[in-house]
């Protein structure tokens, strides 16, 4: 079984760049204190690491 994450949008992407706006999308999150659960893989841990200022990335 592979690990997963569960990534929570913690600030908002207003005043962000393009490209912070379009990683957040394609993590699949819309709003402030929305949470998704990913595969932990290299794609998802590279997107989380762009974005890392404006979410929080738990384990589960």
């Amino acid at each position: 079984m592979s690990k997963k994450l569960e990534i929570t949008l913690t600030r908002s992407v207003i005043g962000g760049t393009d490209i912070q706006r379009k990683t957040v999308q394609a993590l699949g999150l819309k709003k402030i204190r929305q949470s998704v659960v990913r595969e932990d893989t290299a794609a998802v841990r590279g997107m989380v690491n762009k974005v890392s200022h404006l979410i929080s990335v738990k384990e589960v």
